[in-house]
């Protein structure tokens, strides 16, 4: 499926389709994820705003991988979270 990298801006985050559901990391300008999340068809925009506005997790850019459901991202979320240990995902999730 299609992955996508924006700045993590609204403006950036503005041109991230919604068609799907997604996979989801704010990363450093180095590329290292901080956090890995999922959201679903329609809500793709919304949910990254939802972290900006918190202001809690700094990235400066955002990678979405579109996924053919929502169950598949989450199985792709948890893959993620295991093999690089987000510094901001809660532990035991």
């Amino acid at each position: 499926m299609a992955k996508k990298t924006v700045p993590l801006t609204k403006t950036g985050i503005g041109k991230l389709p919604e068609d799907k559901p997604v996979v989801y990391r704010i990363q450093t300008e180095g590329g290292k994820t901080n956090y890995a999340g999922v959201a679903k068809r329609g809500r793709v925009q919304d949910r990254l705003e939802e972290h900006i506005d918190a202001g809690k997790i700094p990235g400066a850019k955002v990678q979405i991988e579109q996924k053919s459901s929502i169950d598949d991202a989450e199985k792709t979320e948890s893959r993620i979270i295991a093999r690089t240990e987000p510094k901001y995902n809660k532990r035991g999730k």
